[in-house]
């Protein structure tokens, strides 16, 4: 099935009559250290969520490619949205979709901050009876594949991310900027003084944006996390096709 948004409305209601699940990538437009474009995590959600355009049982919804990302604010070209606006407004888009009878939705996630956002529009769509939407951030469903390929604790405009996209957009990476990337970034994400979080924003603890080694990307390996997560993918689009809708709602606790 093709894509819902290069369909006039007499095509797409045959989409949404033949669909038994939908698929909605989401990610951010911000700051990747140097190496990197602005739209690393849109991108990424977008090259996952499209594999789902050969299925005759999928419908695949725009990306929206803003998202939670004040934390990078001071880094040039970071755009970002509250996580109460992000999160009505995934709600929302997936409340439309489900108006027309798609009540079962994979949310494809490609940034960490819009996690705790998804999970609540997830939770309050699932409460309200209106659809069964459960995030699906990409890093989770290589992390084993992952540690095996880098040496690195990561966590953004790492040797993962860099790698994924270089594989997706190899006219958009910069591998002479990856030494820079890793000369002024963190080993790991945030930074803690006696058991207290201290690093509100990226730049309190990354000069140049990146946390992790991103000297290590390589196309290759990531041309594997891509397989291996779009494969994964399809397995959970497989399970919720096949999942009764009554199946997905809470449990009354009686």
């Amino acid at each position: 099935m093709t894509l819902l948004a290069e369909r006039t409305t007499t095509a797409a209601a045959e989409d949404v009559d033949a669909a038994d699940v939908a698929v909605l990538p989401v990610g951010s437009t911000e700051q990747h250290g140097p190496a990197l474009p602005l739209g690393m995590d849109h991108m990424a959600a977008e090259g996952f969520a499209h594999t789902a355009t050969d299925r005759e049982d999928a419908v695949v919804l725009p990306t929206l490619p803003v998202g939670v990302s004040e934390h990078h604010r001071q880094f040039d070209g970071t755009l970002y949205v509250g996580p109460e606006t992000f999160e009505d407004y995934v709600r929302e888009t997936i409340s439309s979709l489900a108006a027309h009878g798609v009540r079962k939705v994979v949310v494809v996630n490609g940034h960490g901050g819009n996690s705790e956002a998804l999970r609540r529009a997830a939770r309050r769509l699932r409460e309200e009876r209106t659809a069964f939407a459960p995030p699906w951030n990409w890093w989770d469903a290589v992390d084993e594949l992952a540690d095996e390929l880098f040496d690195e604790d990561g966590g953004h405009a790492d040797a993962a991310e860099s790698s994924l996209l270089w594989h997706l957009r190899e006219d958009l990476v910069r591998p002479d900027a990856l030494e820079a990337a890793e000369a002024g970034a963190s080993e790991r994400w945030g930074e803690s003084i006696h058991g207290a979080v201290l690093g509100f924003d990226t730049i309190d603890f990354s000069e140049s944006g990146a946390v992790g080694r991103p000297t290590q990307a390589d196309p290759e390996k990531g041309r594997q996390l891509f397989e291996t997560g779009r494969d994964r993918l399809h397995a959970l689009l497989d399970w919720l096709a096949e999942r009764p809708l009554e199946a997905c709602w809470p449990r009354d606790g009686r």
